[in-house]
């Protein structure tokens, strides 16, 4: 006996996967062949179309992880904190792609994009408020609790609190191969000046932190409490 299969999902496309997934739209939002400048815009946009879908699912778990840990649920937003690392991993395997886009090819491609540029991105611009809202729910949860961030020094595995130090650690870090990729990729294919303005704030983004507490506390001790001081001034 034949199986029927058609659709049972209200919307458009052949298949309930085509419905469910919104094919139709999703592959529609690329320039058409005959609109292009270059055949490697193809390329730029789904690599950037791709990354504005990753950075919405990350927004997400990062927006979720502060409710969580607001309630003290600190296991769930570890959990939620560690898929959004993953998140942040795709998201920088996907500028591999950019090897095969040369500064000759992005020039010819370039006025196609108009006065585009990565740091308009609204979900880089979603992800870092939303790390920002995480950094402050973690340190008025140590306050409340009456922990000290330089106490986190020394992962405990035991320890509920220390692990999730250790998970805002690794996002940290994580944003910052990002943005150390970013920057390199803007400099072999985009032909940016090294001095340039766009090249200068990409370098100086690669060595910001979040969560500058939590990496002070990585630090030998240090001579005295004035030194110390002197460091949570910096």
């Amino acid at each position: 006996m034949k199986q029927d299969h058609s659709p049972v999902l209200p919307g458009d496309g052949a298949t309930d996967y085509a419905r469910y997934m919104r094919l139709n739209t999703l592959l529609a939002l690329q320039r058409r062949p005959d609109e292009m400048m270059h055949r490697d815009e193809l390329l730029f946009q789904v690599v950037h179309q791709s990354t504005e879908l990753w950075l919405k699912l990350i927004a997400a778990e990062l927006a979720e992880a502060v409710t969580r840990l607001r309630v003290g649920e600190l296991a769930v937003t570890e959990s939620l904190l560690t898929r959004a690392t993953l998140g942040i991993r795709l998201v920088t395997d996907q500028l591999e792609m950019f090897r095969h886009l040369s500064p000759a090819d992005f020039q010819a491609m370039q006025p196609a994009l108009g006065k585009g540029s990565g740091a308009e991105s609204p979900g880089w611009r979603q992800v870092h408020a939303m790390s920002r809202q995480l950094g402050r729910a973690f340190a008025e949860h140590l306050e409340v609790r009456g922990i000290e961030p330089a106490a986190l020094g020394r992962p405990d595995p035991a320890d509920p609190v220390q692990r999730l130090a250790e998970a805002l650690i690794e996002w940290d870090e994580r944003v910052s191969l990002w943005r150390m990729r970013h920057y390199r990729v803007a400099l072999r294919v985009g032909g940016h000046d090294p001095g340039g303005a766009e090249a200068t704030m990409l370098a100086k983004l690669v060595g910001h932190r979040f969560f500058p507490a939590l990496w002070r506390a990585r630090l030998k001790p240090s001579d005295g409490s004035a030194n110390e001081s002197q460091a949570d001034q910096r």
